[in-house]
């Protein structure tokens, strides 16, 4: 295999695992983002619950009363405070099983789980960092591999359809 080959596909799979390394570090940037967000869910649902306690209503009683007023205002006030709490609900159970999974499989748990409203807040915000744990070292070198072995086969098998075929003798 040609020299600038194997140059090209080790220049390639250092920039693959750069990039790879930056999923864990995405990772726990986006578990910071849904720990600030579930906060905030949760201080919202406590003036709620503070406020239908104070009228004598439970949570559940309220948001009912709330969706089934005929001021448009009112029950759609209703509506929001259930999505609000369906939204925690989620977001408690996701950042639980993301505490809960090893290293790598913070990563599933995200993709598979994903808040799109947290995701991409978290995108907005990432900020890419050197891979100094175990699990960032090892994406880094995952991504290599996979990118520096792929160049190295495509380069393989293009060879092998470009190489001229040789042409029987004749005598």
């Amino acid at each position: 295999m040609p020299r600038i080959v194997r140059i090209i596909a080790f220049g390639l799979g250092l920039a693959g695992g750069v990039v790879a390394s930056q999923a864990p570090e995405y990772s726990q940037q986006y578990r910071q983002r849904l720990g600030g967000t579930i906060d905030e869910l949760r201080r919202v649902v406590g003036r709620f619950d503070t406020d239908a306690g104070a009228s004598g209503e439970t949570r559940e009683s309220a948001i009912a009363r709330l969706r089934g007023n005929a001021d448009a205002l009112a029950s759609r006030q209703g509506t929001a405070m259930q999505t609000n709490l369906d939204r925690m609900t989620r977001l408690e159970g996701q950042r639980q099983a993301m505490m809960q999974a090893g290293p790598f499989a913070r990563i599933g748990v995200m993709v598979r789980d994903a808040d799109q409203e947290v995701m991409e807040a978290a995108y907005a915000d990432f900020e890419p960092a050197v891979p100094v744990t175990q699990e960032g070292l090892l994406s880094a070198a995952a991504g290599f591999i996979a990118v520096w072995g792929a160049i190295l086969l495509l380069a393989g098998m293009l060879r092998g359809l470009v190489r001229p075929r040789a042409r029987p003798v004749t005598t």
